[in-house]
Parts: structure tokens; sequence; C-alpha cells
């Protein structure tokens, strides 16, 4: 089993861990994002815990078969904390590693777009589970920014219609019940397969295909680092298991790389 003590000691192997690799590779998840006061949906605080209504808005079949689930969602969005989220120390500490040239891919399962703003370069970043800063049409596909559809919002569209073809709008990210994007998976498989050492932080690895992506670089032969305030399944697999918050291991890591 991994040592699980984020102590000074485990903290300098896995710096030296990520001073060896030739393809370090991160996969991030809620719990780097609930540091920077965006709650994730199923952990104590989470969103669908405190409202278990709240789920039908994140589920496809819903959204596109009841109006009131699209008008709940648009209000909802409207508040969300994301708008106004900033990015931790563990957000800067990814870009600090990037910079240190150690970072070759970032996979997120986070919507929120809290990467692109630390610095970290767009090109490296998979934003497996899709952003919320744009919109998408689920009838003729187009594409935008998402403040162009909450202003619609704000000026009294409660179920705002495509004004292209009159199809639904949603936000551009992964729904339950709806199919990630096969181009953006396959590269986050590539990024796994390639990996030397992958990094798994803040996240449960329960969600899958995302999940699967930590057993693809063990099978290749990586290193797997987990950083995460609670259990995983992959925790006995693992060379190293931290669980310190984020915003405190991470830095305490990269700055010794």
């Amino acid at each position: 089993m991994a040592d699980i003590s984020p102590d000074t000691e485990l903290i300098e192997r896995v710096a030296e861990w990520i001073r060896g690799a030739q393809h370090v590779v991160v996969m991030t998840g809620a719990g780097i994002s609930t540091e920077a006061g965006i709650p994730d949906f199923r952990g104590p605080q989470g969103i669908w815990t405190k409202n278990p209504g709240a789920e039908r808005t994140a589920t496809l079949q819903y959204y596109l078969s009841d109006r009131e689930v699209r008008v709940r969602a648009w209000r909802n969005r409207l508040e969300s904390p994301m708008w106004h989220a900033e990015p931790n120390a563990g957000h800067y500490a990814l870009v600090e590693l990037e910079k240190k040239g150690k970072l070759e891919t970032l996979i997120t399962q986070n919507v929120d777009g809290l990467h692109q703003k630390a610095g970290s370069s767009p090109e490296r970043v998979i934003e497996i589970h899709g952003t919320v800063h744009e919109y998408m049409c689920m009838g003729c596909g187009d594409r935008g920014p998402i403040e162009v559809v909450l202003e619609r919002v704000r000026a009294g569209e409660e179920d705002p219609p495509c004004r292209k073809c009159g199809g639904i709008l949603k936000t551009a990210t992964i729904s339950f019940g709806q199919n990630l994007d096969p181009d953006v998976l396959e590269r986050s498989y590539r990024a796994a397969q390639r990996a030397d050492l992958f990094m798994a932080i803040g996240t449960s690895l329960v969600v899958y295909p995302a999940a699967y992506l930590p057993g693809m670089a063990l099978e290749n032969g990586a290193r797997l680092v987990i950083i995460n305030a609670e259990p995983t399944p992959y925790d006995d697999h693992a060379h190293a298991v931290l669980r310190g918050r984020i915003g405190e291991v991470l830095p305490a890591i990269v700055e010794r790389v």
C-alpha cells in the first residue's frame, strides 16, 4: 500500500519523481476548485447533497424534456459561484510546474476554467467534461460565449432558444446521459498512456470514463501519485497518496522540483 502521510520526506520523494520524469500528466477534479469556493456535487457540502433535486438540471434526459428544469438550470447559472471564483495556490502550483518544463498535459474534470485563468497554457489543458464558459445548441451545434445567453436570461428569457435554429441551448458542459466528445476523450487516453508519472489531484476517481485514466497510466508503467482529501479506489495501487490540502501540499511539491 502507498504511503499516505503528507510529510516532508514523502513530498520530497514525489518531487524527485517529477524531476526524473519525462512525461508528467496531471488530472484534476472538484477538490482543487472547492478550495477556490466552488462547491462540489457529492461532498458533505455538495450541491446535490444539500439539494438532491438539483441533480435533474445536470441530467440530459430531464434537461431536454422538461422546460422547468431548463428554467431552473439557467437561473442557477446566473447565481453560480464560478463567475466570481479565483484560482488558488493549487492552480498556480500547476502553472509553475509547467513553467519548469515538467507538465506535459493537464486533464481536468472541472468546467470552471480556473486552470486557464491561473495561467496554464490552453493547449496543454484538456477539459474532459467541457466548459461552463461557452453555450452549445443541442439542435444545430452552434457555440459561443456563455455571457451572450446569460444576458438574455437576465433580460427576462427564462429558457432562451437558439437564435439560429430555435433549438435548446445549454452550457457546453457534459451532462449525465451525454456522451463525451470522442476527440477530447481520445486525447486524454493518449496522454495517460504516454505518461511516466500520473498525478490525480482532488478527484474521487469514481466518475467514468475519466476514472479509467490512472489505470491506463499504471498499465503502461507510470508512477501514480494521488492528492485527495478522501480515499479513492486507486489508493492501494498508487505509489504515493497525500491527504493534505491541495493548496498546501501541491505548492510544497512543486517548489522542490
